[in-house]
């Protein structure tokens, strides 16, 4: 299962070098997974479950990409000032781009199905960003340290 974002420059299925069919795709605004209990009659949360629970895709990849709109946007929205970088905007995006994946990774732990699926080990979760102006690619994992629940 890949999550990408909906940027039509970027074709998950070009970038990873996959044919028709081979893999499952879910297309949103800067490939945000809302934790569990926000998806509610939400079309990212019966993707998720059908592809876990009905599928038993083994993979699921969250791909951020370079120049992403959606977190320029986020990034745009005024704060209050209670902070300072001395990274440049592009900077910012840069680093919230990848940093959005590493969210939408944990929130996909919220999901009991795909928490137990990662327990039992028959579920992978990896995060990416693909940079479509370097030409360059990076595939990561999270060590989560999770363990099964303990019922008494």
């Amino acid at each position: 299962m890949v999550f990408a974002c909906s940027d039509s420059r970027v074709c998950p299925s070009h970038v990873l070098d996959f044919q028709p069919g081979e893999a499952f795709m879910v297309r949103n605004i800067a490939n945000m997974v809302p934790p569990y209990d926000k998806t509610k009659y939400s079309g990212v949360g019966a993707a998720i479950e059908y592809a876990v629970l009905h599928l038993k895709v083994e993979n699921i990849v969250v791909i951020g990409h370079s120049c992403c709109g959606g977190i320029k946007g986020l990034m745009s929205i005024p704060d209050d000032g209670a902070t300072s970088s001395s990274l440049s905007f592009e900077e910012q995006c840069h680093n919230c781009e990848k940093e959005a994946v590493n969210v939408s990774l944990g929130n996909l732990l919220t999901y009991p199905f795909v928490r137990e699926a990662v327990v039992k080990k028959t579920l992978v979760l990896k995060g990416a960003h693909y940079d479509f102006v370097k030409g360059s690619f990076e595939l990561w994992d999270l060590d989560f340290k999770i363990f099964p629940c303990l019922t008494v």
